[in-house]
């Protein structure tokens, strides 16, 4: 008899998984027999990659089109699982974008919508579904932050200040769950070849000029075995660590400077 896959009978909701880090994320969990429920904004794109995954790996995939930046989009998301007799075993909270300029220069509404979907659709979606995990001592969350959550951001200040509350959100929920059989990992990675410069503007800056980009297959890849290990934060790329452990050790004052240095037009 053929051995059973690590998340066969499983279900992972997936956000954001129309592009980029989210269709590669749920590829990983499909390829391990995990069950898909899938949601985005762009309806087609979603239900291309559900279909997809559901053929190539022989998984059920069920995908929601919506919109998690909405007030309440989280709830009304889970209540369209709960009428589908769904369960949510592993959430990976991928939905997120960023917005480039100086606070003063740009208009509110992109920062709040940073602040709703990066932030507080996150922690909605986390909150309805811990406590079942909690109960039945398993699976668990799987959030993506970014490089950017290890230090402020001028001209970028939102998004670098959310990923930092997802980074620290994912920490403290990491050491809650020990002994429980409950995984929580957050993925920092550095910059992905996505959609994201393109929506975030930030094609144009020095730090776009600064290194090679990584496909996001890999990085989806070493979020994948980071959560089943349980590794409280996964950093892609060697270069990336190496940064991070240098502005641990740089004064705030010389880091901010350097950002901020990084962030101007090229």
């Amino acid at each position: 008899m053929a051995k059973s896959k690590r998340g066969a009978g499983q279900t992972a909701l997936v956000t954001g998984a129309s592009a980029g880090i989210g269709v590669d994320l749920a590829e990983c969990f499909a390829k391990d027999g995990y069950d898909l429920i899938l949601t985005a904004r762009s309806g087609a794109a979603l239900e291309e990659v559900a279909q997809r995954l559901a053929k190539t790996h022989g998984v059920k995939t069920t995908a929601i089109t919506g919109d998690l930046g909405e007030i309440g989009g989280g709830g009304k998301l889970a209540a369209a699982i709960a009428a589908r007799g769904l369960t949510v075993d592993v959430l990976v909270n991928n939905a997120g974008f960023g917005h480039a300029g100086g606070f003063a220069d740009e208009p509110a509404e992109p920062q709040l919508g940073m602040i709703d979907l990066n932030v507080r659709a996150l922690t909605e979606l986390t909150h309805i579904y811990w406590k079942g995990m909690l109960a039945r001592g398993g699976g668990g969350v799987l959030n993506v932050a970014s490089t950017a959550a290890f230090q402020p951001g001028p001209l970028m200040a939102v998004y670098y200040a959310s990923k930092a509350f997802v980074l620290s959100f994912s920490e403290a929920l990491w050491q809650e769950a020990q002994g429980t059989g409950v995984h929580v990992s957050c993925l920092c990675p550095g910059p992905t070849v996505s959609k994201f410069r393109e929506r975030a503007g930030t094609g144009k800056t020095r730090l776009s000029k600064a290194g090679t980009p990584m496909a996001s297959a890999p990085v989806a890849r070493l979020a994948y075995q980071g959560f089943r290990a349980n590794t409280r934060v996964v950093v892609t790329g060697f270069s990336n660590k190496m940064t991070i452990g240098l502005t641990r050790l740089m004064p705030r004052s010389q880091v901010l400077k350097i950002v901020h240095g990084l962030m101007q037009p090229s």
